[in-house]
């Protein structure tokens, strides 16, 4: 068994108080005996004001939330999936991209956010990440605590393609991190974290924002966790931030894999 430990988040417009905050639950995680605490989407900045939140964004080696991630980490030995930050690529736009410390404070993996929220919703909400936002091109997994773990942001619960590729890499856990629109979270959130954890027979980890921020909008919440047979393990609610724990046994993920051999069984379609 492997205690892990889940951070649901209202991040504002200061960087320096959502550090605060990440910093203080890595002390916690350590001090509780998780041995890898996993954040929301954008855990270091939540602001659609472009112009103002450029002033923050700075690149990967210069960020400030990071680096004071990676020195609590080492601090209290304890690795972090730093859902993602905001990083300015030097290129014109920017990356939304998920980071994976390790307990000595190195980075293990870093992920670019693949699929871009560019929507019009029904409520009113339209979003353009793409004006700003580069959209990365690699499939990631990195080694763990927990085993191989698959790493994914927020939209790209949506496209199973991606999903297909981690379950082919034998991922034992993906990790989701969000800010999902109210509307949406209440259509489709639980139901896509539990498909995609049943597709992949791996444990599926989605940490995600809460509630009324500084920027205006209004996130789901719910953060999960759900086991590879589509079991919830964990589901932190709509109705604020926090940090609760969750044991992972990772020999669910063989028993599952043996009652339904989905990934071995799967075959080529042709067009």
């Amino acid at each position: 068994m492997t205690r892990i430990a889940v951070l649901q988040m209202t991040t504002g417009i200061d960087p320096e108080a959502n550090a605060k905050v990440l910093t203080q639950s890595i002390a916690r995680a350590a001090d509780e005996g998780a041995e890898m605490l996993f954040t929301p989407e954008m855990s270091g900045l939540l602001d659609r004001d472009r112009k103002r939140a450029a002033n923050s964004i700075r690149q990967e080696a210069d960020d400030p939330v990071l680096a004071a991630v990676r020195e609590a980490c080492a601090a209290k030995g304890v690795w972090t999936c730093l859902g993602s930050i905001a990083v300015d690529t030097g290129e014109g736009r920017w990356a939304n991209r998920s980071i994976v410390i390790d307990g000595s404070g190195e980075i293990a993996g870093r992920y670019d956010k693949i699929h871009m929220f560019d929507v019009d919703l029904v409520s009113g909400e339209s979003w353009r990440e793409s004006n700003a936002y580069r959209a990365g091109d690699k499939v990631v997994t990195v080694e763990t605590p927990i085993g191989k773990l698959g790493l994914t942001v927020c939209y790209d619960l949506r496209f199973p393609a991606l999903f297909e590729a981690l379950g082919q890499a034998r991922c034992d856990a993906i990790a989701i991190p969000a800010a999902f629109t109210v509307l949406t979270g209440k259509a489709h959130w639980h139901v896509l974290q539990r498909a995609r954890a049943i597709e992949a027979s791996a444990f599926v980890i989605a940490a995600a924002q809460v509630g009324s921020h500084e920027d205006g909008r209004q996130t789901y919440g719910h953060s999960l966790v759900v086991d590879p047979w589509g079991e919830i393990l964990l589901d932190m609610g709509g109705d604020g931030s926090g940090l609760q724990f969750v044991e992972i046994d990772t020999s669910r993920i063989k028993e599952v894999r043996a009652q339904v051999p989905s990934l071995a069984n799967r075959r080529e379609i042709a067009n």
